[in-house]
């Protein structure tokens, strides 16, 4: 069965473990804005795309793709051999979760609402 949904790459989340000189420098090299959520995490303006940085240990950059029904890609996700790691919860704007595809890298898929 074959479920048709649409998604598409809308996010990317870096982490750094010295956020506020992290935003400075991409404020000055790049002329980014932000939104900030809180201490340990700012929303990012005007890079092109949307994206976000968190306080936290360094990791690779987090590619989040946006879909309109995110049970339906959850199951997806699954069946095509994806690792879920971080199974679905809500945050402030939305749900999502995260998954391995078979080759190790991490990615997280969202809604809105």
């Amino acid at each position: 069965m074959s479920i048709t949904v649409t998604t598409k790459i809308n996010y990317v989340e870096f982490t750094s473990p010295a956020l506020e000189q992290t935003q400075a420098f991409f404020t000055e090299a790049f002329g980014w804005d932000y939104v900030d959520y809180g201490p340990d995490y700012k929303d990012i303006g005007g890079a092109g795309t949307g994206g976000g940085i968190e306080r936290g240990a360094l990791r690779p950059p987090l590619i989040v793709l946006e879909t309109d029904d995110l049970d339906a890609m959850l199951a997806k996700v699954k069946a095509a051999g994806g690792k879920i790691t971080q199974e679905i919860f809500t945050f402030p704007g939305g749900r999502r979760f995260q998954f391995k595809e078979p080759g190790g890298t991490e990615l997280a898929v969202w809604t809105q609402g």
